[in-house]
């Protein structure tokens, strides 16, 4: 008997189920979805349509998603960009088309609610938000993007879509040095560490899987641990670590619950007696 399909990557319940599933999950109908955007900062995307349920990961303002199903004010997704599904409030969506023009390339940065740093925080944005941009304006030296909303964010904290910043994507995960530590988070807000490598990787115009067993099994090659540099990562069960360089580890982790920088072998101590040995070792 096969094994179904993971269902965090793919979307089915007995009474509905993405095309693309057709022929290898029953269901009583199947949807191709209704493209829509995230409109909120960040979004949580839960396993079921239940605010007190723990939340799978997040989204971010102006990714998008297809619409599966909608009731009692819960949206069933499928995130376009890595192909994560669950339920997500459906204030948090519009059925906006204007395709992006900037991401956010900062860990943080603010909406104003006019081109001046002296106008109030409408509100404030993560690292990897997709903005559509309708306009720039210069106040005292800094260049402003103008939203579509009618806010605007400091032109410098953003590229333009398909730029990168840059292909060091372990230096992008030291900026986030101190981020709270957040179970699924996925944002300059809070974030966990298969996120740390899914957005740090996305800065430089790289893809990841979003949890870390999907990294563990099929992010990059297999390598020993001898072998490690600056660059590779290092997993163990539920967890993974960026190297640094050959002895020091870039985590999110909920010991000291923040972004942390640690030696790899007091990271191999202090997790062993609780999470056993690394269970592997891959290079990106």
């Amino acid at each position: 008997m096969n094994a179904l399909p993971d269902r965090r990557l793919n979307a089915y319940r007995p009474d509905l189920a993405e095309e693309a599933l057709r022929g290898t999950v029953t269901a009583e109908r199947y949807v191709a979805g209704t493209p829509a955007r995230v409109v909120q900062p960040v979004a949580a995307l839960r396993p079921k349509p239940d605010s007190s349920a723990g939340i799978d990961t997040e989204l971010l303002f102006g990714e998008t998603v297809r619409v599966l199903d909608r009731a009692n004010g819960w949206a069933w997704v499928k995130s376009d960009f890595d192909g994560y599904v669950g339920y997500l409030p459906e204030a948090a969506l519009d059925t906006g088309t204007a395709a992006a023009t900037h991401v956010v390339a900062v860990p943080r940065t603010f909406a104003y609610s006019g081109p001046d740093l002296k106008t109030p925080a409408a509100f404030a944005l993560s690292v990897g938000s997709r903005l559509t941009a309708v306009g720039e304006s210069e106040t005292r030296g800094t260049r402003y993007l103008t939203l579509e909303s009618g806010q605007s964010v400091v032109a410098g904290h953003c590229l333009s879509v398909g730029e990168t910043a840059g292909d060091d994507y372990v230096a992008i995960a030291a900026r986030f040095l101190e981020t709270p530590y957040l179970w699924g988070g996925r944002s300059g807000f809070g974030l966990d560490c298969s996120a740390l490598v899914q957005l740090s990787m996305m800065m430089t115009g790289r893809t990841a899987p979003r949890d870390s067993d999907m990294q563990a099994a099929g992010l990059g090659t297999p390598i020993e641990r001898d072998a490690l540099r600056r660059g590779d990562l290092v997993f163990w069960k539920g967890h993974v670590a960026i190297m640094e360089d050959e002895k020091t580890i870039l985590h999110a982790n909920g010991h000291t619950m923040s972004v942390a920088r640690e030696g790899l072998d007091a990271a191999v101590e202090r997790i062993g007696w609780l999470y056993q040995q690394p269970t592997g070792y891959r290079r990106p």
